[in-house]
């Protein structure tokens, strides 16, 4: 469901992980790819949860960064199913930043990542209903 003010994370809490030093560019803030592989790995424990198995991402569509993330900073990645096809799912994927050492809480990026179940050798497979 779309969230027309943005000052609520929408979806499941499914990873919250610690921004560190190693994880930055030049300029101090975390890498913006950092971000999109946490989002990537929320994406994956959703969607293997919901496959009930073997799940991989297909496409990562309309994503764009609003605000740095920063060292110290929690990264907090809500996910939310958006449709389930035959072997395919939609999730939307919001990744907020929970400053360092306080309760402030915003939104980083969001976006539509589509996974894709398979099967033991690796050949698209339904997902159960």
């Amino acid at each position: 469901m779309a969230n027309p003010t943005n000052d609520e994370p929408q979806g499941a809490l499914t990873l919250r992980t610690l921004a560190m030093p190693a994880d930055t560019n030049a300029a101090g803030d975390i890498f913006g790819g950092w971000v999109m592989s946490q989002m990537d790995l929320a994406s994956g424990i959703r969607g293997a949860e919901i496959a009930g198995g073997r799940i991989v991402t297909a496409a990562v569509n309309e994503m764009s960064f609003d605000m740095p993330v920063k060292v110290g900073d929690t990264l907090c990645v809500y996910t939310d199913i958006e449709r389930i096809g035959r072997s395919s799912m939609v999730l939307r994927v919001e990744a907020w930043a929970q400053r360092y050492l306080t309760k402030l809480r915003e939104k980083v990026t969001a976006a539509r990542f589509v996974m894709v179940a398979l099967d033991s050798d690796g050949k698209p497979t339904p997902i159960p209903r």
